[in-house]
């Protein structure tokens, strides 16, 4: 018998895994509100039966169930809100071979936000899973704060990946970081880094690589990020790729052209 199960009146507990186990929207979050509940009363290391339990509605699938999306984002929010102590072992949950539950880890990581970047990024360069990095470089572009600066670095690594999936998530990320990071917060060198690279990604032969290169160009852009000359080359590719220029040669992936025609509103 578990810490949690100790302190919890067995049958409360019961009650909550029961309710946790339903298909029902109503039953799951009568669950949860009793899992915040008991929170109130038990100590954080008292709380991981509750984290677990939580934590299984992450495998939930949503395509199959579309009705449990607001169940499973409120889930998220809450295994968020258990503390610092959840970080490893939602970081270890990245490989939970599910993707599903994968992605919500990833979430949840993202809404505890900067104390998770560390653990984060020593993950990614302890990893040599390509396949295991791409989930945490996803949770790390969730985080909505300045400080994931200091991963920039991995964004970039991951951007020039000859992984292709690797790829692809390391030039979104660029991207989402640069939503999170102020102009005046982002040094010069690193900027002109992220442009540099996602302009590399703009010939890439995989489709998706070239779409995301044009996203997050088009967030440097929208937040800020582009100098004068730079929005211009921007805005003159967008043409090129849309095929409204001189030349009329169109990029022939419809989701490079339909980033391309999002990216034209900031340029």
């Amino acid at each position: 018998m578990s810490i949690g199960e100790e302190i919890m009146p067995q049958e409360s507990y019961r009650d909550i895994q029961k309710l946790l186990a339903s298909a029902k929207p109503e039953d799951l979050r009568k669950g949860l509100k009793l899992v915040k509940d008991e929170l109130s009363r038990v100590e954080p290391r008292e709380a991981k039966p509750l984290f677990e339990m939580v934590l299984s509605i992450f495998y939930i699938d949503t395509l199959d169930q579309p009705q449990l999306v607001p169940v499973l984002d409120e889930a998220v929010s809450l295994v968020a809100g258990f503390g610092e102590w959840v970080i490893p072992f939602l970081v270890e949950g990245l490989d939970a071979g599910d993707i599903k539950a994968q992605f919500a880890i990833a979430h949840a990581l993202g809404r505890i936000g900067t104390d998770a970047i560390e653990p984060l990024m020593a993950e990614y360069v302890s990893s040599a899973d390509p396949a295991r990095r791409v989930f945490v470089l996803y949770a790390l572009g969730k985080i909505k704060s300045p400080q994931i600066e200091q991963a920039s670095r991995l964004a970039l690594d991951a951007a020039q990946s000859p992984d292709l999936e690797l790829r692809d998530t390391g030039t979104r990320a660029i991207g989402k970081f640069a939503e999170s990071i102020p102009p005046s917060l982002l040094p010069e060198e690193l900027r002109r880094e992220f442009v540099e690279k996602l302009h590399d990604n703009l010939s890439h032969a995989n489709p998706g690589i070239r779409s995301k290169a044009v996203r997050s160009l088009g967030k440097m852009a929208r937040c800020g990020h582009l100098h004068g000359p730079e929005k211009a080359e921007l805005k003159e590719l967008c043409r090129v790729i849309l095929g409204t220029d001189e030349r009329f040669e169109w990029d022939r992936a419809f989701v490079v052209r339909k980033e391309a025609e999002e990216a034209l509103r900031y340029v």
